[in-house]
């Protein structure tokens, strides 16, 4: 149940992102399939490009790490029906406002 609640939780998380994003367009369907793609994501391929990139998030003092979601939000908008990011700039925007969102949530749900 935990993890249904979870899923949900991520699934509003990215409408609200998408609708305060300008550009960022997402269906209900899309939003809950974005959710489960942007998990498995960043639960399989995030810790490889981190790995790869950790000079370069050393030198930026963390901060290539926001590209590195970026970029995870683009590839589950080329994967994803219904989830469409035009462009690296607002997916940059897009994780910066989805982290936010989630972070707040997170308080919310805080045991």
């Amino acid at each position: 149940m935990k993890l249904f609640f979870h899923w949900l939780v991520a699934a509003l998380s990215i409408g609200i992102a998408a609708y305060i994003v300008p550009g960022v367009l997402v269906t209900p369907v899309g939003a809950l399939i974005a959710a489960v793609v942007l998990g498995a994501l960043n639960l399989f391929i995030r810790p490889i490009i981190f790995f790869f990139t950790l000079p370069i998030t050393i030198l930026a003092l963390g901060l290539f790490s926001f590209v590195i979601n970026a970029l995870l939000v683009m590839l589950a908008s080329f994967i994803v029906p219904g989830f469409v990011v035009p462009g690296f700039w607002t997916a940059l925007l897009f994780a910066l406002v989805l982290s936010v969102v989630n972070w707040v949530f997170n308080l919310w749900s805080h045991d």
